[in-house]
């Protein structure tokens, strides 16, 4: 079985991953720090240090919290897998609206716009968690509904996180399989009316720290 990275923003979302998961020979957990140049940063730098020193990972994996779209019917304490990981904001502003970076000519990595592909056989050791979704890369979480209806149109997205499509990234660069697993912890829109139910999503972290473990084997 893979050895296997985990990149988490915070402390928190690490020790919610549970026992289990922590204690997992082929686990390694990384907390990466918030936003997705310190998720790149840090996945392509544990990445390397494995492969420096003979065991390099099998899978990477982009865990956490995440704020459900407009939509996308995800209450907190659902769990949504990465159908792929898409960066919101990169691209272009014009008069008719907003365009991606396929827009603009210039590709942002082996892959059509802004949508990071996940590793689909990574999917199965989720699949009974919960659905496979776009999840958007913000680096403005959308805490009016305009923005959270923006996010949406232009990603297609269920949920939007700070991270994840730039850990799939740096995983695809350096050759390993790579996909995003969230809890939903909030919807997103006008932010007195968001809805938080912080220890059901990092109860349900729980579970998808399980599945990574025996993903691990």
């Amino acid at each position: 079985m893979p050895r296997v990275l985990v990149v988490v923003a915070v402390d928190a979302e690490r020790a919610a991953l549970g026992a289990r998961c922590l204690g997992s020979a082929g686990v390694e957990v990384a907390v990466a720090g918030i936003g997705r140049t310190n998720a790149a940063a840090a996945t392509a730098e544990a990445l390397a240090l494995a492969r420096a020193g003979g065991r390099p990972f099998g899978a990477a994996v982009s865990a956490g919290i995440a704020g459900s779209l407009p939509g996308s019917g995800l209450a907190p304490g659902a769990v949504v897998i990465s159908e792929r990981c898409v960066y919101a904001e990169e691209g272009i502003e014009l008069p008719a609206g907003f365009g991606d970076m396929s827009t603009l000519g210039f590709p942002l990595g082996p892959f059509r716009g802004n949508s990071v592909p996940v590793d689909r056989t990574l999917w199965a050791p989720f699949a009974a968690l919960g659905p496979v979704a776009p999840i958007a890369t913000v680096a403005t979480c959308s805490g009016t509904d305009a923005a959270a209806r923006r996010i949406r149109e232009r990603t297609h997205a269920a949920a939007e996180a700070m991270e994840g499509a730039a850990v799939v990234h740096a995983a695809l660069r350096a050759g390993v399989p790579g996909i995003e697993v969230r809890a939903i912890s909030n919807t997103t829109g006008d932010r007195p009316r968001q809805q938080w139910d912080m220890p059901r999503a990092l109860a349900a972290l729980g579970a998808v720290g399980d599945a990574i473990a025996a993903l691990a084997g």
